[in-house]
């Protein structure tokens, strides 16, 4: 089942600052081409939806520079997910595109009986699933381990022990777009949704519990069913819920006995120790067994490798994190550069060289609040001249080509091409022109990225808007985007299909798989 959640705080009095705060005249505008740019846009921007909204627009060309239109560009504003752009070019530049995060087992003395403990250490791989520690498991056997006398270790101190950053809404940490970042952790899917679950609802006999199932399975998270079966066609009424900080997640509430299986995705308290499980698990299917406890640890000095797995390269790690919009690859990021930069894998350390190198492709500091790196904190601050710096610098980069591909493409349906813009624009100039990170949250929308005009030139550009009236306005963004790929025309065929419709799973920040 796929359901939409929005972020619990309103912008409320923060569009109000945002909106008075914002010059009373726009920024000056040029089209070079005389194609009547500024004209076209001003329209779209003329929307009613926009009247008393913070609106900072910038389109530059890539080449040269040219400002070809501007609204209010240095306007720090709220930036949603288009935060992920300075977070994703810091983490190229500082970490390399070559960088990988390996998980290892590790012993004091290994052979076919390791006296002592046995160590899983992590450093931050978010690609991890279930399949990846059977094979890490199965490493350990053909070592010729089999047996463990002391415990099984989870050693997730590369990271310190802050799991999510302290000016996210706590209202929001049970879902897997907030979930704890860890060190070593666990994705239960494909899209490397680190640090959940699935839990999985099925009907049972009319009247009785319905049957729940944790995928992978894991003793380190307790259910509490309390939900029934209901009759045949009966409507719904399922929850399932953890509280915060809770280790067991509450499913309530009455499920049709015709109904299918139903998925949903809840954060764990514990990463560590969870992944740890799944690994004593596949341990065990390979014939090592575990005389001790699973706790958590820190590997010792003189411990010697067993066995090692590295993730995929970071230039390739780029395509689940910007497509999809993954928060918690983006925190990740942060905290593996504070821990290679300065030896602290932690927000304090990560973020403010994140910002330092932001500087140095001419983000001025003033205009820049970073609270974290995925854009999910409210106290985040940017301007979308600033957006646009970024966008231009990073062509001049050896890791752009795979950075650019790893944007969202609009209008293209591949989920792993497309990723949040798959949906939008299709039909028009912009698809598969357009290259963009999108970003939401409740009373914010952006889009910023590349697009070729009709005369195949490379134009970057921001759009971000704060305190709107009503739902995210996309099709205004699509309208802008459109009108950049295809001229004058171009915005007038964009329809209210582009917008984004209630069934789509669109991005971490504000809507999820439950």
């Amino acid at each position: 089942m796929i359901m939409r959640r929005t972020l619990t705080a309103l912008l409320g009095g923060t569009a109000v600052m945002l909106a008075s705060a914002a010059p009373a005249l726009a920024s000056p505008s040029t089209d070079a081409q005389g194609s009547g740019l500024k004209a076209d846009l001003d329209a779209i921007l003329a929307d009613q939806r926009l009247k008393g909204a913070a609106i900072g627009v910038q389109v530059r060309d890539a080449r040269t520079g040219q400002v070809r239109y501007a609204r209010n560009p240095g306007t720090p504003l709220l930036p949603a997910s288009n935060m992920k752009i300075h977070t994703s070019a810091a983490a190229l530049a500082l970490l390399g595109p070559d960088h990988r995060f390996r998980t290892g087992v590790y012993a004091k003395k290994a052979g076919a009986t390791v006296a002592g403990d046995l160590y899983l250490k992590g450093t931050g791989d978010t690609t991890m699933r279930a399949a990846e520690y059977d094979r890490l498991a199965a490493a350990v056997a053909a070592k010729g381990v089999k047996r463990v006398t002391g415990d099984l270790v989870a050693d997730d101190t590369w990271f310190d022990a802050q799991r999510t950053p302290p000016s996210w809404d706590p209202t929001d940490l049970q879902y897997a777009y907030a979930a704890e970042i860890s060190a070593l952790t666990l994705a239960p899917d494909d899209e490397f949704n680190a640090g959940s679950v699935k839990v999985v609802v099925k009907p049972g006999a009319a009247g009785k519990p319905v049957k729940v199932a944790l995928d992978p399975p894991t003793r380190t998270v307790k259910i509490d069913n309390r939900a029934v079966t209901g009759a045949n066609g009966s409507d719904s009424t399922l929850s399932v819920e953890r509280p915060e900080g809770a280790g067991t997640i509450v499913v309530k509430g009455s499920y049709p006995g015709d109904g299918g299986a139903v998925t949903n995705l809840r954060t764990v308290d514990e990463p560590a120790l969870y992944a740890a499980d799944v690994f004593r698990q596949a341990l065990r299917r390979h014939g090592v067994k575990v005389a001790g406890t699973t706790r958590r640890g820190r590997t010792p000095g003189g411990a010697a490798p067993v066995a090692s797995r590295a993730s995929m390269p970071l230039s390739q790690l780029m395509t689940p994190f910007l497509k999809l919009s993954n928060n918690v690859i983006a925190e990740t990021l942060v905290k593996a550069i504070g821990r290679e930069k300065a030896g602290s894998g932690s927000w304090k350390a990560g973020l403010p060289l994140v910002e330092r190198y932001l500087a140095t492709q001419g983000v001025p500091a003033a205009r820049l609040k970073m609270a974290d790196g995925s854009g999910l904190s409210r106290s985040n601050r940017t301007a979308p001249q600033d957006i646009l710096t970024v966008l231009r610098k990073a062509r001049a980069k050896t890791w752009f080509p795979a950075w650019y591909q790893a944007l969202p493409i609009a209008g293209y349906p591949d989920r792993m091409k497309g990723g949040t813009l798959w949906s939008r624009m299709s039909g028009t100039a912009a698809a598969g022109n357009v290259h963009a990170k999108t970003g939401t949250l409740t009373g914010v929308t952006a889009l910023s990225g590349y697009v070729k005009d009709a005369s195949e030139r490379r134009l970057v550009f921001s759009v971000v808007l704060n305190g709107y009236s009503g739902g995210a306005p996309k099709d205004i963004e699509d309208k802008i985007a459109i009108r950049l790929a295809g001229g004058p025309a171009a915005e007038r065929a964009a329809t209210a299909r582009q917008a984004p419709s209630a069934g789509v799973r669109l991005e971490c920040t504000w809507t999820l798989t439950c």
